[in-house]
């Protein structure tokens, strides 16, 4: 879900591959899974647009009964809406930039992929600009992080809260110009948005819970890595929960209780999990990594939950910083122990903010 949200390309055989070989499913496979989310999206988009005066007078009864005058429920309906109508117009326009890609022949060519940026850039910047007007989800940029938000290519870690934040980098960087892909965890195929167009512009989606897949997955991104692309991932695999913190902690300490120590402390983030943002580092050893840093969604525990308390009056703190290449180290003891230092300084930030409100 886009965050209060959702380019020069390389070589033309580079990013389209990703397409044809990544997450390992069959044509079959796909296709089956195709047959059910489209329909079923564009099914739930024409319900919503000839019910919605239905929709919108029980959504505004909702909230005079419980007293809601900012009418949360109404801001939700609207929005819900505008992403379904998102998710249908990319899946209209798929065929068509198929049709224009020689009949899938040319998918792969820069033109294409081109083309297929816009259509995610559109999607990304509209969701943006409602979640701002319907639920008063903005960013605040600190000064000087857009300093660390050059051009790369980087990879770029950010922390996962909420389903709101996983927008937050893309937005950033393609207003900067640059093109984002991420790391998108498998079940998120699910939209069928995400699985027609991000596909098509160099994402990977990863399966949750098989790690050794996940990681030659990652592999993959190196084709079409130049200076406008950003690699995205969130090192913590999972949306933080304070009991999923005490487990993870938990399960550190039984294979390495030197890291569950230092790891300690963290209090607003889950521990990372190296291999994915190892598996990055090696695939792309001339990338900095950025860290992306948010705080202001912690007090939410889903987007159903934000939502109900739209709008927000306090924009959504952002800061990021930059790390070389040259500084990353290259020991996997050492490294393991370079990313905690990052987590714990991402956690000591979103203590400082949380304070400050």
């Amino acid at each position: 879900m886009p965050v209060g949200c959702r380019n020069r390309v390389g070589d033309k055989d580079r990013i389209g591959r990703v397409e044809r070989v990544s997450e390992g499913e069959s044509f079959a496979v796909r296709w089956k899974r195709r047959s059910r989310t489209i329909p079923t999206m564009l099914a739930a988009t024409t319900a919503l647009m000839l019910f919605s005066p239905v929709v919108l007078t029980a959504a505004v009864a909702a909230d005079l009964v419980r007293g809601r005058r900012r009418f949360p429920t109404v801001r939700l309906a609207l929005f819900a809406t505008q992403y379904a109508l998102n998710d249908s117009a990319e899946i209209l326009m798929a065929p068509v930039l198929w049709i224009v890609a020689g009949f899938g022949t040319r998918l792969d060519g820069a033109a294409s992929i081109r083309r297929h940026q816009r259509l995610q850039a559109w999607s990304v910047e509209v969701l943006a600009r409602r979640a701002e007007r319907l639920l008063g989800v903005r960013l605040e940029l600190e000064s000087g992080a857009v300093d660390a938000l050059t051009p790369g290519p980087v990879i770029v870690m950010c922390r996962h809260v909420n389903i709101v934040d996983a927008s937050i980098p893309t937005l950033l960087y393609q207003r900067l110009g640059l093109h984002p892909r991420s790391v998108i965890m498998a079940e998120l195929l699910a939209d069928p948005g995400f699985d027609l167009i991000y596909r098509r512009t160099g994402s990977v989606f990863i399966p949750r819970e098989n790690g050794p897949e996940a990681v030659a997955l990652l592999s993959r991104l190196r084709p079409g890595a130049d200076h406008l692309t950003a690699v995205v991932i969130y090192p913590e695999g999972r949306l933080f929960r304070p009991d999923l913190r005490d487990r993870f902690l938990a399960k550190i300490a039984l294979a390495d209780p030197v890291r569950a120590d230092r790891l300690g402390p963290l209090r607003h983030v889950l521990p990372p999990r190296p291999g994915g943002i190892f598996a990055l580092i090696d695939a792309l050893p001339a990338a900095d990594v950025v860290v992306i840093a948010h705080a202001g969604l912690d007090r939410f525990a889903s987007f159903t939950d934000l939502a109900r308390n739209a709008p927000h009056p306090q924009p959504l703190a952002v800061t990021a910083w930059r790390i070389s290449a040259a500084d990353i180290p290259s020991d996997p003891i050492e490294r393991t122990v370079w990313l905690d230092e990052q987590w714990l300084r991402m956690d000591a930030w979103i203590a400082g903010q949380l304070a400050g409100d």
